[in-house]
């Protein structure tokens, strides 16, 4: 995890296939061995309270169904809910108070469309992690650390640093810095076309 302001607009850009390229240890013969890793770079979205829209909501009395007595002959206690938008029906007639109900009912109605507000929000979390991680085919790669040569190369940019090492021990802001500017660019070019 990486904390601090502006942490994924700068990060955003190490999403993808990374390839390596060493010679282990255990290789006597010298020969390169090529490995990939995927990585996501998703931000920590804050967990908000979910505030219902009363101007989005029907609601509507009616007498309650089932045993009760004369009381739910006489009095229109239940409640149902309908949240316009989504359609998401809820009907209340546990309480003898018509208040209670609606009371009761708003809960429901608000957890429901917490519920499903946050299952849509994981799933496009979950959408754009699939789309930036891709098959994790070496065909994909962004950027390839090639150690006996002591360089990194950003295949979208041809952007190469020879400083291996520093690189890997988190002296990045050269290569962010370029794909920024790229993007940038890019942004300007489609921008004006």
């Amino acid at each position: 995890m990486v904390e601090g302001d502006g942490a994924y607009s700068r990060y955003k850009f190490e999403s993808g296939v990374h390839r390596v390229q060493r010679v282990p240890e255990t290789e006597a013969q010298g020969r390169i061995q090529t490995s990939t890793a995927t990585v996501a770079v998703l931000p920590e979205v804050d967990d908000v309270d979910f505030e219902l829209n009363m101007d989005e909501l029907e609601i509507t009395r009616h007498r309650s169904a089932g045993a009760g007595g004369q009381h739910v002959n006489k009095t229109e206690s239940a409640v149902r809910i309908i949240h316009i938008p989504t359609g998401i029906t809820v009907d209340c007639q546990d309480e003898r108070s018509q208040i209670k109900n609606k009371d009761k009912a708003l809960k429901i109605m608000k957890s429901r469309l917490a519920d499903m507000y946050n299952r849509e929000k994981e799933q496009a979390v979950q959408s754009e992690r699939r789309s930036q991680v891709g098959t994790g085919d070496r065909s994909e790669r962004i950027r390839t650390y090639n150690y006996p040569q002591g360089r990194i190369t950003d295949h979208r940019i041809g952007y190469t640093v020879h400083s291996l090492e520093a690189f890997l021990n988190g002296k990045m802001d050269d290569m962010i810095d370029a794909l920024i500017s790229a993007d940038r660019a890019e942004k300007l070019k489609a921008g004006i076309e």
